[in-house]
This record gives C-alpha cells, structure tokens and sequence, in this order.
C-alpha cells in the first residue's frame, strides 16, 4: 500500500513485511523479464547464474569452500610474514608464564591464604579468648553452668505447684545443655589450637611472592591464577599460529575441498551447457532465426574464484554457416530481443517442478520484432500459460490476442495531473483496442476485421489451465 505522501506498508498472509522480506518471496513467486534483459546475459556473472539456475547447482558448499580456504591462506601468509614477531612474542610469554608457574597460583588461594594468615597472626588472642569463655561457662565456682544448674534445682522442687515456673525449668536444662556443648567446643579448641609461628612464617613468604609477582605485572594479587590461565591460552594460540607444517597441512585440506567441489560443479556445468544450448537453439528457429546457432562456452579461468574454475559466456550465431561469436558483438538489438525471448522461454519450461516461479512477468520483452515472429512470440507466451500465470506488457497485437485476458494501461491528463489507469477489455471493446494497436486511433473496417481474426485464430488453441495475461499500452 502507497499513501497520498509516499510511504509504503507491504504485508505477507496478513503480517507486516519488509521490503527485504517482499524481495526474498517474490523471488519464489515472480520472475521478470525486462526489455532490456538481453544486456545482462553478455556479463560472465549473470551468465553462469542462469546456466547453474538451469542445472539445479547450489554454490553454497562451494562459496564455503572458497571462504575456508582463502581463510587458511590467509593464515598461513601471515604466519609467514610474522614469523620473527610470533617468536618473539612467544618467548616473551614463555618467560612470563615460567615465573608465575614457580609460584603456582590456586584459583581460590590468595583468600585462604589471607584466611589463615589471619588466624595464625591472631593466635594468642585467640586462645586467651577461649580460656576466658570457658572459665566463664563452666571452669570457675560461680560459671555460668553451676549458676544455671542452681537455677534448675531450685525451681525443680516447686514446679509442680505452677506450671509456668515448670516452663522455666525446662527452658534453663536446655540453656545448660546448650552451655554444656560451648563448654565443650572450646576444650576442644584450646587442646587443637597452637600459636605455629614456623607455618606464619610461611604464610608469609608465600602472600609476599603474591604480592611481587603481582605488583611486577601490574595485576591485583587475586587476579594472578586468571592471567596465567590468559598468558597459556595466548600462547597455544601463538604455537599453532607459528606451526607453518600444521598451516601448511590446513590450507592443503582446505584447497583439495574446495577443488573436489569445483570439480563436481564444473561436470554439472559442462553437462548442462550442450542441454541448454540445444533448447534455446531449437526456440531461436521459431522466432525469425532459421539456422542461427545458440552456444555456451565454458573458459577454464587463470585462477580459481569462488564461484568456480570456469567463466561461462553465451555464444550466437545468426544464420547458418556462421560461427557461434559473443552475443554482443555479432547479434542486432531485435535478435538480442528474442535471444533474451527464447532463453526466457526455455529456462521457464524446463525448471524443475516446484522450483519454477508460479507467476512470469515479460515486460515488452518483443520489442523490436513484428509479423510472423510476433505471432511466434504471442504463441509462446500462450503456451507457458498452460501450467502458470503469464502477465506480458507489450505493444503488439499478435501478442495481446493470445491472451485470455486483456487490460489497457493509459495515462490521461486531468486539472494539471497524469493519471494511469488499468483497464480490463473484453468483447467488441477488446477487438476495437487490438484494431487500435494494429491501425492506431482511427478504425476501419479492415482494422477490425483484422483484429477479430486474430482473436479468433488465438483461441482456436485455448488452452484450460492458467493462460496469458496482456497488458497493451497506450502510448501518449
């Protein structure tokens, strides 16, 4: 949709489209031939696209090829180039990683070693403080365990007067248990615990190789496992890129692939080029060329590109007895037209079923021909419509009366603007616009006549399925 501003909406099944989106589908859907489609077949690119359409060869296999072996190529070029600098670098991180291996970082180790530094270095602290705890809980006369057993005691021999004082009772036995089990915990603790000042030491020798390595690096402490972990990883990454035999040995796999797949396509090509020649010839007999020659040359390039080892180019010859030359240097601008034409018309019959658009589009692909091969042309287009939808834009008559439907497109002028319009004609309106197209504006009697005898010879062959449609065009 196209407002009155300018902007577009397109949508697929009801759902927004892009027009990325439109593209990709209508490639599946529509296939164009402009007028002007004869220039694109005298380019290598264009050429072999068609003839790989026509063959049913997928390239992608072969585009990953080329990719993976430029790739190793490239690798291996400047593994070559960079040879010193790699040893350099990888002496440097040798030594690097040589240090810091000495030390052997733990990935968790510089906390636990912080850990117990803390404790070793506060050992005495410690263990005055446990001694204390545990005199005050159960070791001296008035400890908080014989004062909470009093307690008990002493609520013990009543309680059974008042529940709420039993309630007590039994809170202050579990408050003993619980002082009990700390009692015993810090026995424990003071048995197990000594100062060790020989592993302090330790400790600290080891935090200070931490640290050193650390500050010669310029890295925190904690992060030195992670960057010897990087500088290995780096290195790895060095030796292979210096492993001129492993490169070497990659970039041989990577070109023997993607020769094996060159290899195939290009059997697939040269089978295909003598079947297409063969058709397209046999549709340029029909189109005003007897005994011109269509071929297809297959060159063998000085190098390997990535669509393959061969260039394609179409060759022509006009009239028999001539050789088959490139079609832009021996072919008129008519026969380029129906060249165009002819290969349009075989490459569209000969698709595999599934693959072939559903809807073809000629857009005054007949320009430039007349007479009988207008009515070779218009009997063509008329036999495509057998088994898809044909839409041809066009100024002859002989092609405008084999279709089954017919609409005019016009421009009129009206309060200072150009308006197209798109008619459909049918009946009498259709003979008057095919007398048009064959006399010009005024008609005559022969003008109609003419014309309805071209209709009725077009649909004398009328065929059932989906058939042409025309778009003949007014000119201003």
């Amino acid at each position: 949709m196209i407002d009155a501003q300018g902007k577009s909406r397109a949508w697929i099944n009801g759902s927004a489209a892009t027009v990325a989106q439109l593209r990709e589908a209508a490639d599946h859907l529509v296939d164009i031939h402009g007028q002007h489609a004869w220039q694109s077949l005298t380019r290598p690119a264009s050429v072999r696209g068609l003839l790989d359409a026509y063959a049913g060869i997928d390239t992608a296999a072969l585009g990953a090829a080329w990719s993976a072996w430029k790739a190793a190529g490239d690798a291996l070029d400047s593994a070559r180039t960079r040879q010193a600098d790699l040893e350099r670098e990888r002496e440097r991180l040798a030594w690097q990683i040589g240090e810091v291996d000495k030390l052997a970082p733990g990935a968790d180790e510089w906390d636990e070693l912080n850990a117990e530094h803390s404790r070793l270095s506060n050992a005495q602290a410690l263990l005055d403080a446990a001694r204390t705890a545990l005199d005050a809980v159960s070791e001296i006369d008035d400890s908080a365990d014989s004062l909470t057993s009093r307690a008990v005691d002493a609520l013990q021999d009543v309680a059974e007067f008042d529940t709420q004082l039993a309630e007590v009772a039994e809170v202050l036995r579990n408050a003993q248990v619980q002082l009990q089990d700390a009692a015993h915990t810090l026995g424990s603790y003071l048995n197990h615990t000594e100062l060790e000042p020989e592993r302090l030491q330790e400790l600290d020798d080891r935090l200070s190789a931490w640290m050193s390595l650390a500050k010669r690096y310029r890295r925190t402490p904690a992060e030195l496992p992670a960057t010897l972990a990087g500088w290995k990883d780096e290195l790895r990454a060095l030796d292979a890129a210096a492993d001129l035999a492993g490169l070497e040995a990659a970039a041989a796999k990577a070109k023997a692939a993607f020769d094996t797949e060159a290899k195939r396509i290009s059997a697939v090509r040269r089978t295909a080029a003598p079947k297409l020649a063969q058709a397209v010839t046999a549709a340029m007999q029909q189109l005003g060329m007897a005994g011109g020659v269509f071929d297809i040359a297959l060159q063998a390039q000085p190098q390997p590109q990535s669509h393959g080892l061969e260039s394609a180019e179409f060759l022509v010859a006009g009239h028999a007895g001539s050789t088959p030359r490139p079609m832009a240097k021996v072919a008129s601008g008519g026969e380029l037209s129906r060249i165009a034409l002819a290969i349009a018309v075989t490459t569209s019959q000969l698709s595999a079923p599934g693959e072939a658009a559903g809807t073809l589009i000629f857009d005054e692909v007949d320009a430039g021909v007349g007479g009988q091969v207008a009515d070779t042309v218009g009997r063509l287009m008329k036999q495509l419509g057998r088994d898809r939808q044909v839409m041809a834009v066009t100024h002859l008559p002989q092609v405008a009366a084999c279709a089954d439907h017919h609409f005019v497109v016009a421009k009129t002028a009206r309060d200072g603007r150009t308006e197209s319009t798109v008619s459909p004609v049918g009946g009498e309106q259709r003979v008057a616009e095919i007398a048009r197209m064959l006399g010009g504006e005024r008609l005559s009697g022969t003008s109609l006549a003419h014309a309805q005898e071209l209709l009725s010879v077009a649909a004398v062959a009328a065929p059932a399925a989906p058939s042409p449609t025309a778009r003949s065009r007014k000119r201003p």
